[in-house]
């Protein structure tokens, strides 16, 4: 898909920090928190809500009263006449929502759009589901979260048994990962202490669920493991005879994110003295099933040829869930997978879901203007042994 007329403000994009799940944000709701990060984001960037006309809200789990989502948080952000579509597609959300925001823009159906995305590892809910059919018409319960980490019904196996059958069947090695989780981790660790996710990131940030009283503050991601080649060689697989450990997958947390999408006349206004931020194009693929993360390397090539940029010509940030994702890509698309993901991935400061991709794609924004312009590539995979992807013109 290829847009032509949607755009983002230059540092119009935030996210709040991660935190581990049942960390510092477990008892905050995910609308709330979420309203709360977004309307701190827009006030640092002068953004008045009543100039919005649209909004696209992406989350993947449940919370209490999320059926009204949309109006809702756009009630809470100041913006109360505004409404629009709720998405989600597991960890493809934020390309989903952006996508959808950009061919709103392009098919003049409205000219400043905020993408709000949010989701809680924390907490998930257990769910009941009635089944009439049962024994004594007993119902089938479910844990939203690990259940569905743990089981494609489609697929018919886990999250991480997908990872280890494309390691199997590329002879990506345990050591091979090791090194590239410990690189990342070099990487994060750079970007915090230079200061990086300083740019986009809503912080500090005030811990307030009752509204009434601060529990804690936030200055950073919550739960980033400390990381070492000794310390990684220590660990066992999770699977038997696997090759991942539980220092080369990610882990869940809590976190929002969101970014603003509009005409360019409209974005250059909140852009300051700097340009906005063209988004080109957007690709989705799916592969065979158990195979999730070879699903990036065709994601991106669509992408890709829909903006007609070269890989090697783009920053690029990847959703990571396994160090086997990156090695997979860098071996298909002729790229070293040390030379991305620079400043962090979620491999390392972990995944919500929902907002992984919005929080990403900040951070190759951030990295281009650095740079002083360029393409930025965002791409990762999702449930279903499916991906998507962005390109954006700095």
């Amino acid at each position: 898909m290829r847009f032509e007329n949607a755009y983002l403000p230059a540092g119009g994009y935030w996210s709040s920090p991660f935190s581990k799940w049942q960390g510092t944000f477990a008892t905050l709701h995910p609308v709330k928190f979420a309203a709360d990060v977004t309307n701190k984001a827009l006030a640092e960037r002068s953004v008045d809500p009543s100039e919005l006309d649209s909004l696209v809200f992406g989350w993947t789990i449940p919370g209490k009263r999320i059926f009204y989502g949309a109006p809702w948080i756009a009630g809470l952000i100041g913006a109360p006449d505004v409404t629009g579509a709720m998405l989600s597609q597991a960890c493809a959300t934020s390309t989903a929502a952006l996508a959808h925001a950009g061919a709103q823009i392009d098919a003049g159906g409205a000219e400043a759009t905020v993408v709000i995305t949010t989701d809680k590892c924390s907490n998930g809910p257990h769910l009941y589901h009635p089944n009439p059919s049962g024994p004594g018409g007993k119902g089938d319960s479910e844990d939203w979260v690990w259940d569905n980490f743990s089981f494609d019904p489609w697929a018919k196996n886990s999250m991480i048994q997908t990872a280890e059958n494309v390691a199997a069947e590329a002879s990506i090695t345990r050591e091979e990962q090791d090194a590239l989780t410990q690189h990342r981790f070099e990487q994060y660790k750079a970007g915090v202490e230079g200061g990086f996710q300083e740019r986009y990131m809503v912080t500090p940030y005030e811990v307030n669920p009752s509204g009434r009283k601060v529990i804690a503050t936030v200055e950073g991601d919550e739960g980033v493991f400390p990381t070492t080649a000794e310390g990684l060689a220590k660990l066992r697989p999770m699977m038997e005879n696997g090759t991942i450990t539980f220092g080369s997958q990610t882990h869940p947390a809590d976190g929002s994110a969101g970014m603003l999408v509009g005409t360019k006349e409209r974005m250059k206004a909140w852009s300051g003295d700097d340009e906005p931020i063209q988004l080109l194009s957007y690709g989705v693929a799916r592969v065979e099933k158990g195979f999730m993360a070879k699903a990036v390397v065709p994601a991106a090539q669509k992408a890709l040829a829909a903006a007609g940029v070269d890989a090697k010509d783009c920053v690029i940030k990847t959703h990571n869930p396994f160090a086997v994702n990156d090695i997979y890509m860098g071996r298909e698309m002729g790229i070293e997978p040390e030379s991305f993901n620079n400043n962090g991935s979620s491999l390392i400061f972990g995944h919500p879901q929902g907002p992984t991709g919005a929080r990403l794609i900040a951070e190759g924004l951030e990295e281009a203007r650095m740079n002083g312009g360029g393409h930025v590539l965002f791409a990762g995979c999702a449930a279903g042994d499916t991906a998507a992807a962005v390109v954006l013109k700095v």
